[in-house]
């Protein structure tokens, strides 16, 4: 069956089973296959843009001959006018439905039928076949919060930044960006144009675009027209070599990457690199800096911090080496009753009911999370000891109460202040 017939057939039910089931159907097909990794493969790019309509009948082109077009396209073997050329060459050559249903939305990269790259894995691995079309994926980070026993060492912090996430790959003398699922961001030709380096040939950059205004960058990132993206740059945090991204893991340590960020060419508008700090968190000294950083995040409006072990290495998964942690305040309150859980917290501590000053502000609150079961159990079984005890309570922010008190928004317990070490509760 011809591809583009077999596009059609995808498009008439929105039904996933049935989509499944033609493409299940069609497998051995090799142009459809071929077709569908070049237009859903995100790492293979045309460097082109307005691919037109055909509107007259051509005699028909062979997948060989359209397949030379996608090699010299991707290759950059030709661009601008001559690319241009070329692919209305193609065009008019290819019967309509061919070129309408088929080639010209490979070249667009979209198939317009509803299937995507992870329901032809799925289908083939259910066939018995390898993955037919790569998976984009990128380092991302875990919430440190629920993490923090992993918060330890010899660590780099760096300030996290609110923007939009991006993947800047230079190949071909070209840069290309994606978003962290892969798909294509097309609306910072500034940015593409300072990355297309031959010193950044085969190199991919991680980072996050940002601009004055966040609320207008997220507006004007998918924009498909009168796009002014102008004051937008890239903040880069991480960089390594494309084989080593498509190996989905890297080979240098993080301080090693780190260097090679330093170049001056990264270091000009719209390319930054983003700072950090050193410091060893097992250390009071660590502590104490770490501390400050996350008081300035608060002051500065950043989203957060990054923590980062000095010598962890880029994997593309979700990695324990990138901890997020959101800016948090820690406020020292008394206790001044104990409350009994419900459900499965049934018969010990539910939570520590706090009240306290801070900076002039009087502070009220009941701090039921950061509480293991066994702090639970030991808080309950003494708690006339606890009652009068001071307690750290770290949360996101001071909020106001309606009776003019204020509390804290997510309170989490941390630890109490003035027991010995070892001392029984």
């Amino acid at each position: 069956m011809k591809p583009w017939i077999i596009i059609k057939k995808l498009e008439s039910d929105n039904s996933r089973l049935f989509k499944e089931k033609i493409i299940g159907e069609h497998l051995d097909n090799e142009e459809f296959i071929l077709g569908c990794r070049e237009a859903l493969d995100p790492m293979i790019t045309f460097g082109v843009k307005d691919i037109p309509i055909s509107k007259s009948e051509g005699p028909g082109l062979s997948w060989i001959d359209f397949e030379r077009l996608l090699c010299d396209l991707q290759n950059r073997e030709v661009t601008g006018n001559a690319a241009k050329e070329a692919i209305i060459n193609c065009m008019n050559k290819s019967t309509t439905l061919q070129w309408n249903d088929w080639y010209r939305r490979i070249l667009i990269k979209d198939l317009r039928c509803g299937v995507s790259e992870k329901t032809i894995n799925k289908m083939a691995k259910e066939a018995g076949k390898e993955p037919i079309i790569p998976m984009f994926t990128c380092m991302l980070a875990h919430d440190g919060t629920k993490n923090e026993k992993k918060m330890v060492g010899d660590v780099i912090v760096e300030y996290k930044y609110d923007g939009v996430r991006v993947i800047a790959i230079v190949k071909n003398g070209s840069a290309t960006l994606y978003s962290r699922n892969g798909k294509l961001l097309t609306n910072f030709p500034h940015i593409e144009k300072a990355l297309s380096r031959d010193a950044f040939e085969g190199y991919v950059f991680d980072g996050e675009v940002m601009s004055d205004d966040f609320q207008t960058l997220m507006k004007q990132v998918h924009r498909k027209s009168d796009v002014n993206t102008e004051d937008a740059y890239l903040a880069v945090f991480d960089v390594l070599k494309l084989e080593e991204f498509r190996a989905g893991k890297g080979t240098k340590t993080l301080l090693q990457r780190r260097e090679q960020l330093r170049a001056p060419s990264l270091n000009q508008l719209p390319i930054m690199t983003v700072g950090y700090e050193r410091m060893n968190l097992d250390t009071p000294e660590g502590q104490a800096k770490f501390s400050d950083m996350n008081k300035e995040a608060l002051e500065r409006g950043y989203e957060g911090l990054m923590v980062k072990p000095v010598d962890s290495i880029y994997e593309c998964k979700r990695s324990y080496s990138w901890l997020k942690i959101k800016p948090f305040i820690e406020v020292t309150l008394t206790v001044t009753q104990v409350e009994e859980g419900t459900g499965r917290n049934e018969g010990r501590l539910g939570a520590l009911i706090c009240e306290g000053t801070d900076d002039g502000q009087f502070i009220k609150v009941n701090v039921g999370s950061g509480l293991s079961d066994t702090d639970r159990d030991v808080f309950w079984d003494a708690k006339d000891k606890v009652i009068g005890q001071l307690v750290e309570v770290r949360a996101d922010a001071i909020t106001q109460n309606q009776d003019g008190s204020y509390s804290l928004r997510f309170p989490r317990f941390k630890t109490f202040r003035g027991f010995e070490v070892g001392e029984k509760l």
